[in-house]
């Protein structure tokens, strides 16, 4: 039986198990998702204080630090399996509850218990296509043409969906009178689109090498679309959400394409 407290010669100090330092590499993108998560949480309490715009605005900026982390990462070279965790349990706050709550103070309480029953059935959908995302990082038979394609809406794209209905009423649209069931019916489309098996655009392999006769008409590009996201934020949106998804059927032709080209080699 060992001792419980081994001896130790009093003139040397025990040895003390020495932990590495972190690099900021590595650091940096966790923070960058701790403050997309700080946003959607900030969300819901605008929310619940009747800040409704403010609220889709800090959904918003939840998402463009979402898409900035990973990147981030990604060209820092500061990847790690618990950053991908705290990315995944981030989005699910932020994108998975954060939406529907500010959906459920907006108006499906009018629906009052089954306005509710929607947003749960919104944050589950959520929460498994975030797992099944998880899973599916880790197969090594996936082709390498698969990594353009999300399986499903991914969360933070169903976050921006679905509160469309949000965006119309910013912008001044008059709901009649039982819209409100659309909104529910339309949340819940927007579910299903996350934990079903539909491709759609991921344009991770996109963008990594710009030609150079690119660069400065990018830069404009750019620099024009962010002020326009500024000014018009919730115009922008609107356009931005329709043609998402109008890229939804075109996405999955494409994928089918690639498919049956990718069976018939040998």
């Amino acid at each position: 039986m060992t001792d419980l407290f081994p001896p130790f010669e009093p003139d040397k100090e025990p040895e003390t198990k020495r932990f590495r330092a972190v690099p900021l590499r590595v650091l940096l993108p966790n923070l960058i998702t701790l403050l997309s998560l700080a946003a959607g949480l900030t969300g819901i309490r605008l929310s619940i204080e009747g800040h409704i715009e403010s609220a889709l605005v800090a959904i918003v900026i939840a998402a463009v630090l979402d898409g900035l982390d990973g990147r981030i990462a990604r060209l820092l070279k500061g990847t790690s399996r618990f950053g991908a965790e705290l990315d995944s349990l981030s989005d699910f706050v932020s994108f998975g509850v954060a939406p529907a709550i500010i959906l459920y103070n907006a108006s499906l309480h009018d629906l009052k218990s089954f306005g509710w029953i929607i947003v749960l059935l919104f944050a589950c959908a959520s929460a498994l296509r975030l797992a099944r995302f998880n899973v599916m990082i880790d197969d090594p038979e996936r082709p390498d043409w698969q990594k353009n394609f999300f399986v499903g809406i991914p969360a933070p794209a169903g976050a921006l969906v679905v509160l469309l209905p949000m965006y119309a009423r910013v912008l001044g649209f008059d709901p009649p009178d039982g819209f409100v069931v659309l909104e529910a019916a339309f949340m819940l489309f927007v579910a299903f689109m996350m934990v079903s098996r539909i491709p759609t655009y991921a344009g991770k392999t996109l963008g990594s090498r710009v030609p150079r006769t690119w660069v400065m008409p990018l830069f404009v590009t750019v620099v024009a679309f962010v002020a326009l996201l500024v000014t018009y934020t919730f115009e922008v949106l609107t356009v931005l959400t329709a043609f998402y998804l109008i890229l939804i059927p075109l996405g999955f032709r494409q994928y089918r394409i690639l498919a049956q080209r990718d069976r018939k080699l040998p």
